[in-house]
This record gives C-alpha cells, sequence and structure tokens, in this order.
C-alpha cells in the first residue's frame, strides 16, 4: 500500500494492470487541493478507484464532490434523476449494463470520467468488472498495433441490441427503444486515441461499435473480436464486489466496463455522474466527429 505525499490518503492496488482501493479520506466537496491531485494521479496510474463506506455522500454530495473533477455531462437520450445531473441506474427499470462497453462513445466528445455509487445492491451478483484499454493495446503484437493505429470506426447508440444482451427482459427493451435509442447518434472515432494526460494509446470499441470503416463488413467482425478478446483478457481486467456505500471511479478514456447479469430478480440500483470529455484525437493528429444525428419516428401501432 502507498501514501500519497501531502495527502493520508492510503492506495492498495487490486489487480496487476488496472484497479485499486483507496482508504483514509471521506470524499465530499471539501477536500482540499492536494487530496483532490492525489485521486487524479491515482486514478490516472490505476483506471478505476474503489472507496468503501462513503455512506454519508448522498445525491447532491455525490454531485459537489464530482464537480472537483471537471465539468459535469449528462447523458445525451435517457432523463436524469429528479432534474439532477444523475443518472439513475435501476435493474427493475431496465438498466442492465451486461455488455463491454466504454461509456457514450456514440458521441464524439464522450465522458472523460465516471464517479458511481451504490444505492441498492443484490445479496448475491452485481458485480461491475473494468479492462484496461491502455494495456491492451501495449499487450498487441507490434504489427497489429501499426494496422490499428491507422484505422477508424463508426460508433452509434442504433446497435443490435438483441446480440449483446441475450438475457433481457421486456423491460431491458423498453427501455432501449423508449428512451436509450430517442435520438440516434453516428460518430467516426479512431481505433487508437492518444490519452490528453497521459500520452497513453488506448483502444475505442466496445458495444457501441457499428463497424471499422474501410473494411467488408466480415473483415471489420473478425477484427472487432480479435482486439475485443485483448482487451477482456481475464489478466486485464479487475473486479469488483459492490457493497452498499461504495463509490468507484473510472477513466472512462482508458477503459471498457461490464456489470455482470447474475442476480435474476434482485434489484440493483447505482447512481452515476459523468464528467465531460474531449474529442478523442488519432495518432495522426485527426478528431473524431459525430457525423449523424436524428430523431427515431415511434412505431404505429
Amino acid at each position: 500500500m502507498s501514501n500519497f505525499t501531502n495527502t493520508s490518503l492510503q492506495v492498495q492496488p487490486v489487480a496487476a494492470r488496472i484497479g485499486a482501493e483507496v482508504r483514509g479520506i471521506k470524499l465530499s466537496a471539501d477536500l482540499n487541493t492536494s487530496e483532490v491531485s492525489a485521486i487524479r494521479q491515482a486514478l490516472l496510474k490505476y483506471k478505476v478507484l474503489f472507496f468503501r463506506n462513503q455512506h454519508h455522500l448522498d445525491d447532491h454530495g455525490q454531485e459537489e464532490f464530482s464537480r472537483l473533477f471537471g465539468n459535469l455531462y449528462n447523458h445525451p437520450t435517457v432523463p436524469n434523476k429528479n432534474g439532477t445531473n444523475i443518472l439513475e441506474l435501476d435493474s427493475t427499470h431496465g438498466s442492465r449494463a451486461d455488455a463491454w462497453h466504454t461509456d457514450l462513445t456514440f458521441v464524439d466528445a464522450y465522458p472523460q470520467v465516471s464517479v458511481l455509487r451504490s444505492v441498492v445492491i443484490p445479496e448475491v451478483g452485481g458485480d461491475t468488472v473494468w479492462a484496461n484499454t491502455a494495456t491492451a493495446y501495449e499487450s498487441l503484437p507490434k504489427a497489429l498495433r501499426n494496422l490499428v493505429d491507422q484505422l477508424w470506426a463508426l460508433h452509434t447508440n442504433d446497435y443490435d441490441y438483441a446480440a449483446y444482451h441475450t438475457n433481457a427482459s421486456s423491460e431491458d427493451y423498453q427501455y432501449y427503444n423508449d428512451l436509450f435509442t430517442s435520438t440516434i447518434y453516428e460518430t467516426k472515432h479512431p481505433v487508437v486515441r492518444v490519452h490528453p494526460e497521459t500520452g497513453e494509446r488506448t483502444l475505442v470499441l466496445g458495444q457501441f461499435v457499428k463497424r471499422i470503416l474501410d473494411l467488408s463488413l466480415s473483415d471489420s467482425n473478425q477484427l472487432i473480436s480479435i482486439l475485443q478478446d485483448h482487451i477482456t483478457k481475464l489478466e486485464n481486467t479487475v473486479r469488483w464486489r459492490w457493497k452498499v456505500g461504495d463509490v468507484v471511479i473510472w477513466d472512462n478514456r482508458a477503459t471498457q466496463h461490464y456489470a455482470v447479469n447474475d442476480y435474476g430478480d434482485q434489484t440493483r440500483v447505482v447512481r452515476r455522474v459523468t464528467l465531460a470529455g474531449d474529442i478523442p484525437i488519432s495518432v495522426d493528429g485527426k478528431r473524431s466527429v459525430t457525423q449523424r444525428k436524428f430523431k427515431t419516428i415511434p412505431e404505429k401501432v
């Protein structure tokens, strides 16, 4: 366990390539600049930070704490909780994110950081797993790195929901059709982006990828599968068993995550605040672009 200079933070790695538990701190908007800086440094190093026993935080406290790290960013299609900047993910209303993804890559400047607080946790199941997209890139063979450095992919929220969520309930489908795709986005991202703070190269993929551009659909699907296998290799991941009062912060520019849907009809409620990100830049200096946005038309009954 390591201590950060001028703070009481104790940081204990949870897995070798990603994730650390942070102790010795009570999260709030009253943290001093040294503590905020230490959390930011730890986040850039470990990609995901876990904080136990933050029961004092309510919705307002979570929002105000999150503001210490950037401007708050609201989901482009799903409404927030009661006019706040908080997105509530309630399993009883179809919010089960059981597919590997980086949050909101169907827009150009997708969030840089997510802050997730547990409210209701199943007695059994409901873990979340994160993967390091920087070490995934580094572990690719050199020839494959040279290839993906040049590639771009189309991301959209209008994807094959049934293919990614094979055990989806009727509530899941309704959530997807009525809310998540109420506006359709299509965005071109580089498959490899340069992290704006660390300079690392990270893979930008996940469930919102429709296809890799300039490849046949068959070749695109096969290459995406190869790259996703590298990202989600067990040695490249960390798994967290939630308790009520936990807060997890992750770098959304360097990770993917997956909420394990193994808790049946038990209830799982978590609340998320996201921080505005920057438009990804490719290795040759080009920027992502949202090329299409349109409202969906409800089907006639």
